[in-house]
C-alpha cells in the first residue's frame, strides 16, 4: 500500500521496550481463567514467533477499482471485484478523521496500541456476566487493524491475544498518522465497499474533500456494523448511528454542541442508486474493457486499479443518448400502444415493490423512464405509484395512444413505463407521462474529424437489455449512404459535378444474362440532370449509370480505400448500397470529406496508467490520405448540397455549414443518416435487429435524420459557427491553366 516506515508519535504513558507490567498481569489473569498460569508464560513467549510480520501492511495491495475516465477526467465506468478507492491521509477531511477517532478510539493518540484499562474493565464485566468471549469489545483502532492483518474474525482467546501483540508491533513500526490512514482505507463500509473514499463515492457520489460534517459522521459510524447501519437498507438505524457519532465528537470537543445539533437536524441525502441502463456510456465502457483485454490480464483489469483515460465527451454522449432514446421511443409510439408490461393482483397492490425501484430516496430524475404501478384508474385520471411516490395521469399524458381517458387502456394493478416530468419532494408527488419501451433499435456515434477520436457512442436503446454494440458490431446494408463513394470514384475519373446524366428507365444484364432494372425511390424520372442534383435527390438510376461508366470494380476499390471492410460484391446493385458496414465504419468514411481527403483512424483510449500511476500505453491520432484534396473538396460541396437542396434539407434548421447523406434500404429495413460539420461527423442507424421493415416510406430522412438533428443541435448550440476548409488551386509557373496543382489547406478544425 506504500505507507512507508515511520516511528510512532507516542502519547502519554507509551512504553516502547519490553512487555508492560500491566500487560503481563492482564495476560496472566486471562490465561489463569482458561489454561493456568504456568502454560500462559510459554504461550506468550511463542506468540512473538508465530504471528504474521506487520511489514506486510507496507506491501499490502488490496483489489482496487480500475476506473475509466472521459476526456475531461470524469469517471464514466469501472471494473472491480470489490469497490476500493485508496486515499492518502491529506485527502481525508479533518472532520472524518476526528469522527473515526471519537467513535472507535477516543484515546487513540495516547496509547501504544492497546487500551489496557478498557480491556481490564471489559474482562471484569464479562466475568460478572459469565459471558464469552472474555474481553469482548475494548478494541482500539490499532487492534482492529491487527485483526485485518490476521484475516481472522473468530471470537476466541487466541485471536484476542494475537490482536494485542500485533497491535503493539504495529505501533512500534508506524506513526499514528499511518495507522489511521491504513484503517480508513481497509475497513469494510458496505456491500463490497472498502475504505472511506469508496464509501463517500457509493453513498454520496462525492470525493473525500467534498464531504460535509454530517456525511463524515455517517461514514465514521459504518465500521461497527456496515449492514445494520447501512443508510440504504436501514435509514433510521443509520441516522441514529450518525447522531451518536456527532454527539461523541461534541463530547470530545472536536466540534461544538451547536454544530452537532445543527448537523443532526439534516436529513441523509444519498446518491441515487445507479441503474445499469442509466450509466453514462455503457456500450463505450464495454468496448474499452474488450480493448484492454487484448493487452492486459483479467487480474490487471479487475483487481489492479488501472486508470484508463478515453476520448469520450460526456456532454456529447448525453446528447447522443437522449436523442437516440427519444427518437426510438417516438418512432415506436407511432406504431400504437402495445399494452401494460405486467399486472399485480389486487391483494398485493399496497405492498408491491418493483425491483427497479431499489432503495433510492426518489424514483429518478426528470427525463428518466421508470416502471409505475397503477393504483386506481376508475376516474378521469389514473393514480400511479413509483416506490412511495405518487402521480396522476390524465388524458393529455396518454394522448399519443389515441385513448380518450387513461381508464380506456389502464386498470388498477397494471405495470407500465412512465417518463418523470417533475418531482415535488415535499408532497412526494411525481408528474408522469405514459411511455413505451421501443422494439426498434438504433445506434449513434460521433467522431472528431481531424483526429478520429470517438466523442460519443450509443450502441442501442438499453445496455441492460442488450449488450450488443450496434455501433461496432452491427453489419447492416448502408443504402444510399454508399452513393458518395460512387460519386467520389466518378470525380476522380474526371467527371464534372455539374456535368449531366440521364435519369430515365434503363436495364442491365449480368454475366448470366439476367436482366436488372433499377428504379428511383419515387418511381419517377427527371430526364437530364446534373450529378449535383442526382446526389442531392438521391436518384438511383443516375447512381447506377455512373457506377457502370466508372466501372464497378473501381467502385469496390474506392470503398476499400474509404475503410469499408465488409463484403463488396462487384455488381451494379452495389451502387445503391447493398454493401454492409457498421455505423462506426460509415462515420469514419464520411470524415474524408470535411478533412479534404484525409481519414483519421477511429480511436478511443488516450492512455493507460497502472496502480502506481506509471504510464503503460499512450495513443495519438493516425491518418491516411484517401482522396486528393481537389476531389474531396468537390465531394464536400456536393454533400453540402444534400442538406441545402436535397433529402437532408431538414438539417438546415441548424443554420450551420453541414453536409451528409441519407440512406434507406430495400423494404425500408434500415434507415441511415451520416452527416458532418467542419469538426464533427455523426452516423445514425435505425432498424430492427431481426431486419424486418420499419414501415412504408420510413426512410433515412424520415427516421434517422431527425435523431441526428436532435443530437447535433444539442451539441452545437453553444459552439461558434465553423466554416469548412477550402482548397486553393495554384497556377503553375509556366502559366498553363490546364495543369492545376491543388494546395491542401492544413488548418482543419479539430
Amino acid at each position: 500500500m506504500g505507507v512507508g516506515r515511520g516511528g510512532g508519535n507516542a502519547g502519554a504513558g507509551r512504553r516502547r521496550g519490553g512487555v508492560p507490567v500491566a500487560l503481563w498481569v492482564l495476560f496472566g489473569a486471562l490465561a489463569a481463567a482458561s489454561l493456568g498460569a504456568g502454560a500462559a508464560v510459554g504461550t506468550l513467549l511463542g506468540y512473538e514467533y508465530n504471528l504474521p510480520p506487520v511489514q506486510r501492511l507496507e506491501d499490502y495491495r488490496p483489489d482496487v477499482i480500475t476506473t475509466i475516465y472521459s476526456e475531461d477526467g470524469k469517471p464514466i465506468g469501472e471494473f472491480a471485484v470489490e469497490r476500493r478507492i485508496l486515499a492518502t491521509y491529506d485527502e481525508m477531511p479533518p472532520h472524518l478523521l476526528q469522527a473515526i477517532v471519537a467513535t472507535e478510539d477516543a484515546l487513540f493518540y495516547h496509547h501504544d496500541g492497546v487500551n489496557y484499562f478498557a480491556i481490564a474493565r471489559a474482562v471484569a464485566k464479562d466475568f460478572a456476566r459469565q459471558s464469552y468471549p472474555i474481553g469482548k469489545g475494548a478494541s482500539t483502532i490499532t487492534m482492529q487493524l491487527s485483526r485485518m492483518l490476521l484475516e481472522s474474525y473468530e471470537k476466541t482467546w487466541d485471536r484476542k491475544i494475537k490482536e494485542i501483540w500485533i497491535a503493539r508491533a504495529i505501533e512500534k513500526r508506524y506513526s499514528k498518522r499511518q495507522i489511521l490512514t491504513l484503517y480508513a482505507n481497509l475497513h469494510i463500509m458496505g456491500p463490497g465497499i472498502y475504505g472511506v473514499a469508496a464509501a463517500a463515492d457509493y453513498y454520496f457520489g462525492k470525493q473525500l474533500p467534498d464531504l460535509t460534517l454530517e456525511e463524515c459522521a455517517l461514514i465514521a459510524g459504518l465500521p461497527r456494523s456496515p449492514s445494520r447501519y447501512s443508510p440504504r437498507a436501514h435509514p433510521d438505524n443509520a441516522k441514529a448511528r450518525r447522531d451518536f457519532v456527532l454527539n461523541r465528537m461534541a463530547d470530545e470537543r472536536m466540534i461544538t454542541r451547536e454544530e452537532a445539533e445543527a448537523a443532526k437536524r439534516l436529513p441523509i441525502a444519498l446518491k441515487p442508486v445507479a441503474r445499469d441502463s442509466k450509466a453514462v456510456a455503457p456500450h463505450f465502457v464495454e468496448l474499452v474493457r474488450q480493448s484492454l483485454a487484448t493487452h492486459y490480464s483479467t487480474d490487471d483489469i479487475w483487481r489492479k486499479g488501472m486508470r484508463v483515460y478515453t476520448t469520450l465527451d460526456v456532454s456529447m454522449q448525453a446528447a447522443a443518448r437522449r436523442a437516440l432514446q427519444d427518437g426510438l421511443r417516438d418512432f415506436d409510439k407511432k406504431r400504437g400502444w402495445r399494452g401494460p408490461i405486467g399486472h399485480v393482483p389486487p391483494e398485493e397492490l399496497g405492498a408491491y415493490a418493483h425491483p427497479s425501484w431499489g432503495a433510492s430516496p426518489q424514483p429518478g430524475q426528470p427525463g428518466d423512464i421508470v416502471v409505475g404501478l397503477v393504483q386506481d384508474a376508475a376516474g378521469k385520471e389514473a393514480v400511479v405509484r413509483v416506490g412511495d411516490w405518487r402521480g396522476r395521469v390524465g388524458r393529455q399524458e396518454v394522448a399519443w395512444t389515441k385513448a380518450k381517458a387513461p381508464a380506456d387502456i389502464l386498470k388498477a394493478g397494471d405495470l407500465a413505463w412512465f417518463r418523470i416530468v417533475s418531482l415535488d419532494g415535499d408532497r412526494r408527488a411525481v408528474e408522469l407521462r405514459l411511455e413505451q419501451r421501443p422494439l426498434v433499435e438504433g445506434a449513434l456515434v460521433v467522431l472528431q474529424n481531424g483526429t478520429g477520436e470517438v466523442r460519443a457512442m450509443v450502441g442501442g436503446y438499453d445496455f441492460a437489455a442488450s449488450e450488443f454494440n450496434r455501433v461496432t458490431q452491427a453489419m447492416r446494408q448502408v443504402g444510399s449512404t454508399f452513393k458518395p463513394i460512387v460519386y467520389a470514384a466518378a470525380l476522380e475519373k474526371g467527371m464534372d459535378p455539374d456535368g449531366t446524366v440521364l435519369d430515365e428507365p434503363v436495364s442491365f444484364q449480368d454475366g448470366l444474362g439476367r436482366e436488372w432494372t433499377p428504379h428511383n425511390y419515387d418511381r419517377r424520372f427527371e430526364g437530364e440532370i446534373t450529378l449535383r442534383q442526382a446526389l442531392a435527390q438521391s436518384r438511383n438510376v443516375p447512381a447506377v449509370k455512373i457506377a457502370d461508366q466508372v466501372g464497378i470494380q473501381n467502385v469496390v476499390v474506392m470503398a476499400r480505400r474509404f475503410g469499408l471492410g465488409g463484403r463488396l460484391d462487384p455488381y451494379l446493385p452495389l451502387a445503391l448500397g447493398t454493401a454492409e458496414a457498421t455505423p462506426l465504419e460509415m462515420a469514419s468514411a464520411f470524415t474524408v470529406f470535411p478533412n479534404l481527403g484525409l481519414q483519421s483512424k477511429p480511436w478511443f483510449i488516450r492512455r493507460v496508467e497502472d496502480y502506481d500511476r506509471i504510464e503503460k500505453e499512450e495513443h495519438s491520432a493516425e491518418s491516411r490520405r484517401v482522396l486528393d484534396p481537389a476531389t474531396a473538396a468537390a465531394m464536400l460541396d456536393l454533400l453540402q448540397g444534400v442538406v441545402q437542396n436535397g433529402t437532408a434539407a431538414g438539417a438546415k434548421s441548424l443554420a450551420r455549414p453541414l453536409g451528409g447523406k441519407t440512406g434507406t434500404t430495400n423494404n425500408f429495413t434500415d434507415a441511415w443518416f451520416v452527416g458532418f460539420t467542419p469538426s464533427l461527423t455523426a452516423a445514425v442507424w435505425v432498424g430492427y435487429d431481426e431486419e424486418k421493415t420499419l414501415g412504408d416510406r420510413q426512410s433515412g430522412g424520415a427516421v434517422a435524420l431527425p435523431i441526428w438533428i436532435d443530437c447535433m443541435g444539442e451539441i452545437l448550440k453553444d459552439r461558434p459557427v465553423e466554416q469548412f476548409p477550402t482548397v486553393e488551386v495554384a497556377i503553375p509557373a509556366d502559366g498553363d491553366p490546364e495543369a492545376p496543382s491543388p494546395i491542401y489547406v492544413e488548418d482543419l478544425p479539430n
